[in-house]
């Protein structure tokens, strides 16, 4: 068993159980999950924390897929933009979203020893930024939220 996130589970079923949601959703939307978008995101669940584009990129020509930037980019795009991986701005790196296919707003707890990333629900919709917002006439439209810390493995490691 790996940590997902901060949490022990069975890393090969939470890798199979993901790929199948996000096929499932792809199939119900009439998406393309491409043999290189499938991988990039067996790739990104694999490893539990952020990667970035150059990262997926070596292990995509190390296994023959593509060896030009624009292969790891699309595949990224793709996997962020219907809500399959997340970019974490703070480390410009990209993470498997651990609730594949359901809306909702994440918020990323960064491990600043280990780099590893847990995702937590977030509501905008009634924290203080949206009432703020609201009073202000703003619409928000899209949040990202990244708190940086130690996490609870390098915290028994004795990491500062």
């Amino acid at each position: 068993m790996h940590p997902i996130g901060f949490e022990q589970h069975d890393h090969a079923l939470c890798i199979a159980e993901s790929i199948e949601a996000v096929a499932e959703h792809c199939r119900r939307e009439g998406l393309q999950l491409t043999p290189v978008r499938r991988r990039v995101l067996e790739i990104l669940l694999q490893k539990h924390s952020a990667m970035g584009a150059y990262e997926v990129l070596d292990q995509l020509r190390e296994e023959g897929l593509g060896s030009q930037p624009p292969v790891a980019y699309r595949a990224l795009n793709f996997l962020v933009s219907h809500g399959f991986a997340h970019k974490i701005e703070r480390l410009n790196a990209f993470t498997a979203c651990t609730h594949p296919g359901q809306d909702h707003t994440p918020a990323f707890l960064i491990c600043r020893s280990c780099d590893s990333v847990a995702e937590a629900k977030a509501d905008p919709g009634k924290d203080q930024l949206a009432k703020s917002a609201a009073a202000m006439g703003f619409q928000v439209e899209r949040v990202v939220v990244e708190a940086e810390g130690i996490c609870p493995n390098c915290l028994e490691k004795g990491a500062k």
